[in-house]
């Protein structure tokens, strides 16, 4: 395997790369992927990769415009060095967000960023819980598309109690919590944020009082939603508020927002490097993903079943 194998990683989430690379017990290729003086992306690969099948891991996270750059060069210096085949491992799927037209004259930026990375010359993506099932439909080229969830499932098995509920904090969550809650056969209850005159309201729908909540979602940015969900839960009565969440970006003031809300345990994954200070405040467990990750590269590259491994 190590003979036509291997793993360059970028620097948006070089631990996660080096926990990947150490599973498969191979080492990064070495490479020069830094910066000019005038903050141009350099990428320059310092070993033979020729007919190799190479995994290039980098998240699309912040900052995204930095990271996203730096894995197109990525893509063209392994296509000029004459590796056989280049398979971009996109943990985190930045613009992500933007997955259809929600108003005149708006872009699709998922749409926008599956294009860059088949134009550079990826061959195949492999990604963790896309924002939207219907971006693995932007791309023209194959895409595994990985369950976090499933990742955080042991964690979430191990606490779940015959009072425990799953809520889904908005409505595009629903179809994931309701397989989640079907398969842990659980209650399933929605939460319903929605403008009422000036005013904002958010409700819990479903039965919470006195009961343990888990929220699932596949991202906290902002915290707002998780903060608004834990805040309605707690209003309805729920007697403990514990949180699973794939993508722990936690950008701008997040941190604070869900320091002061009651949330008493936060669950997450390595897909994004996780914020210093978050680690420090908030109940965080962080729950690697790197396993699942080289088990997947290692079906890809010896063309085998990608999902007999999540059955």
């Amino acid at each position: 395997m190590q003979n036509r194998f291997a793993i360059l990683a970028g620097n948006s989430n070089l631990p996660l790369a080096r926990r990947v690379s150490s599973h498969l017990d191979v080492s990064p290729v070495r490479a020069l992927v830094g910066r000019f003086n005038d903050g141009e992306v350099r990428v320059e690969i310092l070993e033979n990769v020729r007919g190799k099948d190479v995994y290039a891991i980098q998240s699309i996270c912040p900052p995204v415009n930095e990271n996203l750059v730096e894995l197109l060069v990525m893509i063209d210096a392994l296509k000029r060095a004459s590796a056989s085949r280049i398979t971009v491992v996109i943990p985190y799927y930045g613009y992500g967000r933007k997955d259809k037209k929600e108003t005149p004259r708006a872009p699709i930026t998922a749409k926008v960023v599956a294009d860059l990375l088949s134009v550079a010359g990826a061959h195949r993506v492999i990604a963790f819980d896309f924002h939207a099932a219907q971006i693995e439909g932007f791309f023209q080229i194959p895409v595994d598309h990985l369950s976090g969830i499933q990742v955080l499932l042991d964690d979430l098995k191990a606490n779940v109690s015959s009072d425990g509920v799953i809520v889904a904090p908005d409505a595009g969550g629903v179809e994931r919590c309701r397989s989640l809650a079907s398969a842990l056969r659980m209650d399933l209850a929605i939460m319903d944020h929605r403008r009422v005159k000036t005013a904002r309201q958010s409700f819990i729908v479903g039965n919470v009082k006195g009961r343990r909540v888990f929220i699932v979602d596949d991202l906290v940015d902002t915290g707002r939603t998780l903060h608004r969900t834990v805040e309605a839960a707690m209003m309805a009565g729920a007697a403990r508020v514990d949180a699973y969440c794939v993508h722990a970006v936690l950008s701008g003031g997040a941190v604070d927002l869900l320091k002061g809300s009651a949330l008493r345990s936060l669950v997450i994954t390595d897909t994004v490097p996780t914020v210093e200070r978050a680690l420090q405040v908030l109940p965080v467990k962080t729950v690697s993903v790197a396993a699942t990750l080289a088990k997947v590269i290692r079906c890809v590259h010896h063309e085998e079943s990608v999902s007999a491994l999540f059955r």
